[in-house]
């Protein structure tokens, strides 16, 4: 007997194939589309490193809901719940601070074997991981200056910080057989009116050459880059402006990475995908959500999102842009957070896979675009939710919202019990 949602998949794709758009190719193609989910949002960015450490360099988590993860294994064991309710392939984005070490580790000093464990459990769950050195919460990141440190020792603490997270990232994509995005941000800025805004860039600048001056097999690590307009104590001046690492990226030819948050308020990052892949040869997205500020909230299935898919699909940008996710909310259960945002990222992808991107180009080549606009707007209204009901079915992941009933099981069971 076949079932409502069997019969909603055959009427889905026979709408969709109506307006020349193959559902099954749809759905084979966001199987190549890996999302590179956050491990900080499971522990409020707080890492492995110094139980007692606070927060700076502008992260900021805000809430206080009850069963953060409070080492490693409990994040694993967060993550795995998290991974079995978001269909399709999952990568995993670590810090530098959720190492595992029994020792104190200086992060000048961190190895590969400090991962090793994550290595292993990405192994088991058939997963890529991607990297960041950790610049901020430090006591050589408390007066707001890490790589553009006019302190020399100081800055050369933050340089080899990056050198050692470069081969932590190598090491993962040569043990797992795909490449580690290592992205490398810092806080560094003023709060104030500032004079020399000059020599802070030009420390920066030679910095990041001194970092990425080892060189790499790109099969296992892809350096990346990443900007931002202002954080909390650097209001007034940024050191790495948009500008900056715009110039920075074009002319070494590492990746960029765009965070949605780090810009302006009326800005958008879809709108810069197609500008900057003129110039890097990759982008990294940091899929975010700010209200007001970067205040990093869970991705929802909005139009900036759609649109950010949109561009990757239209584009054919598969191979060239890396998604992953940035996003830190306390205030609502860790877990949900990233099966919410994990899983809108997913249906963006999706619904722009299902998008006849050919016709709509035809169209607008030839200047008709009132047939343009009239064939985007009838496509919001068609059944993709049935092509994503079976996707979620083919990857044994809840199709609606029954995966809250797992999260809030595992609540009750385990997260409760964390105190």
């Amino acid at each position: 007997m076949t079932t409502q949602r069997e019969q909603a998949w055959m009427i889905a794709k026979e709408r969709f194939a109506a307006v020349g758009v193959d559902a099954e190719a749809a759905l084979r193609q966001l199987d190549r589309l890996p999302v590179s989910v956050h491990c900080w949002q499971g522990d409020d960015v707080a890492g492995f490193e110094n139980p007692e450490g606070q927060l700076t360099g502008g992260i900021q988590a805000t809430g206080n809901y009850p069963g953060k993860a409070r080492n490693a294994r409990e994040l694993r064991a967060d993550l795995e719940l998290a991974f079995s309710l978001i269909p399709g392939p999952k990568r995993l984005n670590l810090h530098a601070i959720y190492l595992e070490s029994d020792t104190p580790v200086s992060r000048d000093a961190i190895k590969p074997e400090h991962f090793s464990r994550w290595v292993a459990w990405a192994k088991e769950n058939h997963i890529g991981l991607d990297f960041n050195p950790s610049c901020f919460s430090h006591p050589n990141s408390a007066d707001g200056f890490t790589l553009a440190h006019a302190n020399d020792d100081i800055r050369q603490f933050w340089i080899d910080h990056c050198k050692t997270s470069r081969r932590v990232s190598a090491s993962f994509g040569e043990a797992l057989g795909t490449p580690s995005v290592m992205n490398i941000w810092v806080p560094d800025g003023m709060k104030d009116v500032t004079v020399d805004r000059l020599a802070p860039r030009q420390r920066l600048l030679a910095a990041l050459d001194e970092i990425i001056s080892e060189k790499l097999n790109p099969a296992h690590h892809i350096d990346a880059v990443e900007s931002k307009l202002f954080g909390i104590g650097a209001e007034s001046y940024t050191v790495g402006s948009n500008e900056f690492y715009m110039g920075y990226a074009t002319s070494r030819q590492t990746a960029l990475c765009l965070d949605a948050g780090h810009f302006h308020p009326t800005e958008v990052i879809s709108d810069k995908i197609s500008a900057a892949m003129l110039y890097v040869p990759r982008l990294l997205l940091h899929v975010s959500r700010p209200v007001r500020w970067d205040s990093d909230h869970v991705v929802l299935l909005d139009d900036e999102t759609q649109a950010i898919a949109s561009e990757i699909i239209r584009h054919n940008l598969f191979d060239r842009v890396h998604i992953g996710l940035d996003f830190f909310d306390a205030s609502i259960n860790r877990i949900a957070a990233w099966v919410i945002g994990t899983r809108n990222m997913k249906k963006a992808l999706l619904r722009a896979l299902l998008e006849p991107v050919e016709q709509l180009r035809q169209l607008e080549a030839a200047g008709d675009y009132t047939a343009r606009l009239a064939l985007l707007e009838e496509q919001k209204c068609l059944p993709w939710q049935a092509v994503w009901e079976t996707y979620c079915e083919r990857h044994d992941a809840p199709a609606g919202s029954q995966w809250l009933e797992s999260v809030r099981g595992y609540e009750k069971a385990v997260l409760n019990q964390r105190g």
